[in-house]
């Protein structure tokens, strides 16, 4: 059995995560914006390659962000190993019966 801190650390990542998710959602707008703008005014410039090169960081954030969420939940959602307890009575030895 898991303790309980382990429970709340996942809870605490799976917020942060979640955070963290939606910024780099935000920066993979922002900066497809500025990649499709630098494109169309300036193409082939260092600028439209620098906004390229940050949109792909932020969208690889984004995806890893996402996965990582997807992979602390359904660890959270896996049952837990059911526990056989042993028999409450005392296991007693048969003995062969010999005619």
């Amino acid at each position: 059995m898991a303790p309980k801190t382990d429970h709340l650390m996942s809870l605490r990542a799976g917020r942060q995560l979640r955070r963290v998710r939606s910024f780099y959602a935000g920066g993979t707008l922002l900066w497809s914006a500025a990649a499709a703008w630098t494109v169309w005014a300036h193409p082939g410039s260092r600028q439209m390659w620098v906004s390229l090169f940050l949109m792909a960081t932020f969208t690889a954030l984004l995806v890893a962000a996402s996965v990582w969420l997807r992979s602390l939940r359904s660890a959270a959602e896996e049952p837990l190993p059911a526990h056989h307890a042993a028999p409450r009575r005392v296991a007693v030895a048969r003995h062969a019966r010999t005619a």
